[in-house]
């Protein structure tokens, strides 16, 4: 016998065949499964504490659940009513307070964290909204400050790295260097009979490539079992290399010299090398960076001995992008240097040297493009 002194839930046969359909659903949502089953087993006679316990509930719920239909009606009950839940609203000085929070250090803040964590912002500002007068992020989650964060444009939680120019001349340095590139495009562009007697090369070092050996045989790929090249996970460190290159860019011809360092002697041998590649009545630029070895006293003496012969034109501080040296390094980077594997260092200096003129075989003259058409030869 139902022992509640509550009055009867009376529903009409469409109602009662919707309260069953729900309470057998694998679709509605669990808390309207839920609060069918409440009702039908209410117009059963079953008690608040018995229902409480088969559903696996609360009695207070379940109460909630009976009064809400008994006075709107049982359909209406099974759906929460209006205004129920509605969180707090986060006004935008709110959101404004949000957002300068996450533009702290937290180290300003006393926290150990470089960055923020969401985690730790959420609990930061619950712990500080009230005296703050925001009291509506009391209970600010996840979500919400990830949304305040988003529209805010704000990723407090990541680093991202910049390049401070340090360098006060760099404008006007790599407008320099931009202008040469103008004159190379001129060249090459304009077919001449006229002889030419100058030549243009970017010049850079590519340092520490390393000789890895592998200890274990390498297995190619086999068809219909090992789909990649495979190999042990343990390897054996032989040492590095640098490769010291120039690239001409009127032709794309690669002048290259590997050696284990890239000092003032290694330099001044490129430079030897380059001598000997062009006839002795024709002028030399190079266009490189401000490295130590380019600079060198040894490396002055030996210019003085050249008169005439080169004219260095350097990129600004933290400028390397722009030399085109680069691009070939990129290249050789993504091809034959690529997962290589080697016995010895001699034979990683072979087959840089291999590779090197299997592209000289048929060279690409790179073009440059960045703010050329803002450029006039002067």
């Amino acid at each position: 016998m139902r022992t509640t002194k509550k009055p009867k839930l009376v529903v009409n046969p469409v109602e009662l065949e919707k309260l069953l359909t729900i309470s057998r659903s694998q679709t509605a949502p669990h808390r309207e499964v839920i609060r069918a089953k409440i009702l039908l087993q209410y117009m059963e006679g079953q008690t608040i504490t018995s229902m409480a316990q088969s559903l696996n509930t609360n009695r207070p719920l379940v109460d909630r659940c009976i009064n809400k239909a008994i006075a709107f009606g049982a359909i209406t009950a099974l759906k929460d009513l209006p205004g129920r839940g509605v969180k707090p609203k986060i006004t935008d000085d709110a959101k404004s307070w949000v957002l300068s929070v996450a533009c702290q250090s937290p180290k300003e803040l006393g926290y150990a964290n470089e960055t923020w964590t969401y985690s730790l912002l959420k609990q930061h500002i619950r712990t500080n909204c009230q005296q703050t007068g925001h009291e509506m992020l009391s209970k600010i989650d996840k979500g919400v400050l990830n949304k305040i964060l988003s529209q805010g444009n704000i990723k407090p939680h990541k680093v991202s790295y910049y390049l401070e120019k340090r360098d006060p001349e760099f404008e006007a340095k790599m407008a320099n260097v931009l202008q040469v590139y103008k004159e190379i495009a001129l060249i090459n562009e304009s077919p001449s009979d006229e002889i030419r007697k100058t030549t243009t090369v970017s010049y850079d070092e590519k340092p520490g490539i390393q000789a890895i050996k592998n200890i274990a045989p390498q297995l190619q790929p086999v068809v219909g079992k090992h789909p990649a090249l495979q190999r042990d996970y343990e390897y054996k460190r032989l040492g590095t290399v640098s490769l010291l290159a120039g690239i001409d860019l009127h032709t794309g011809i690669v002048i290259p010299l590997v050696r284990d360092r890239h000092r003032s002697r290694e330099f001044i041998e490129f430079l030897t090398e380059v001598d000997k590649q062009y006839p002795s009545d024709w002028k030399i630029r190079m266009i490189l960076d401000n490295h130590s070895s380019h600079i060198s006293k040894e490396t002055k003496a030996w210019l003085l001995k050249k008169p005439g012969r080169f004219e260095f034109v350097f990129t600004p501080k933290h400028g390397s992008w722009l030399n085109m040296i680069e691009m070939f390094f990129s290249k050789i980077a993504r091809s034959f240097l690529r997962h290589i594997r080697v016995d010895s260092k001699k034979e990683l200096i072979d087959r840089i040297y291999q590779g090197i003129n299997a592209i000289n075989e048929e060279p690409v003259v790179f073009k440059w493009q960045y703010k050329m058409e803002d450029l006039t030869v002067i």
